[in-house]
């Protein structure tokens, strides 16, 4: 187990996949660097690789350079295997093999962000918790049943490790750092990034962050945290109030106040984004994208899209399947 009090250097293994979250990457590695320079010795020791050694390419356009090929056989203390869209293309039969045999060869293996996806095709999910970015929780149960999909921030299970995207990320860089080298030495490295490490491993990913609302709006908060809990059912607003503990129309004030926007405004909102989500990163079918957003039909999903986003929802998906998109 790493998580334990230790000095000794820990050996880590990045393995990068193309189409990778600048973000998440930082947020797994930087922390190292930090700890290492808050320390003032190596107590972290780490290689980038990639799948076939060439710099993968992360969402935002930029190559990561890195040492080279992933070697499975090389034994190492942590595999951490980082990924966010395409992972079906990229995560062949040969990837899923080498990826079975890395983890043989670490002592702990980590899968962050589809990362955890990767490990699921691979097989080292199956009776084990684990999670993945909340955007694909629910297809993520749907596909690895045999594993225990959560929606924390992070799990650890046994030599297995999930977490949900770049804060999750950071947040079990940090954890690991407390595990090993103390509360100190934690804190001093969440200080470089002016971070406030307030998030248990379990608290659930949510679909909005609701930052400084929390604390200065905790009505329209919980009325926020009520409508991402029944995106496919929609709630009546005066159902939404009672949540929040006030009336309908107090909730009215309070949401134009706080967010600019009505109740419903932002409760239609809310459906809209997730099912703009499914629509450019999934190939569900239109009706259940629209029964996953709680639109009645097709047709009312497709009229509310073009509406919001200038061009149907079927549109939409050809667009961005497109070379130029």
């Amino acid at each position: 187990m790493l998580f334990a009090p230790s000095d000794e250097p820990l050996a880590i293994t990045l393995l990068v996949f193309p189409d990778s979250s600048l973000m998440t990457l930082a947020s797994t590695l930087d922390p190292m660097r930090a700890a290492n320079r808050v320390a003032g010795r190596d107590l972290y020791r780490w290689e980038t690789v990639s799948l076939d050694g060439e710099p993968p390419v992360t969402t935002c356009g930029l190559p990561i350079p890195v040492a080279g090929r992933f070697e499975p056989a090389r034994r190492r203390d942590l595999l951490v295997v980082l990924a966010a869209f395409n992972v079906f293309a990229h995560a062949t039969r040969g990837v899923l093999a080498a990826t079975r045999m890395g983890a043989r060869h670490a002592a702990m293996t980590a899968g962050i962000e589809a990362g955890a996806w990767v490990l699921g095709l691979a097989g080292l999910l199956d009776g084990r918790a684990a999670t993945t970015h909340w955007e694909d929780l629910e297809d993520f149960a749907a596909r690895f049943p045999l594993a225990d999909a959560r929606p924390d921030r992070f799990v650890i299970d046994g030599p297995v490790i999930t977490a949900g995207g770049a804060s999750p990320a950071l947040d079990l860089m940090l954890a690991l750092i407390r595990a090993r080298q103390g509360f100190s030495t934690a804190l001093d490295v969440a200080s470089l990034y002016v971070y406030d490490e307030t998030q248990a491993a379990s608290a659930a990913q949510p679909l909005v962050s609701l930052g400084r609302l929390r604390d200065r709006e905790p009505r329209v908060a919980a009325a926020i945290r009520a409508m991402e809990n029944h995106l496919d059912q929609p709630l009546p607003i005066t159902a939404i109030a009672r949540h929040a503990g006030v009336s309908s129309r107090r909730l009215e004030t309070l949401f134009r106040t706080a967010v600019g926007a009505s109740p419903g405004a932002y409760y239609l909102a809310l459906r809209l984004k997730a099912a703009r989500r499914l629509v450019l990163d999934t190939r569900l079918p239109m009706a259940e994208i629209a029964e996953r957003a709680g639109f009645s039909s097709i047709a009312a999903l497709s009229r509310a899209f073009r509406r919001e986003y200038g061009l149907p929802p079927s549109a939409a998906r050809r667009a961005s399947q497109s070379p130029s998109a």
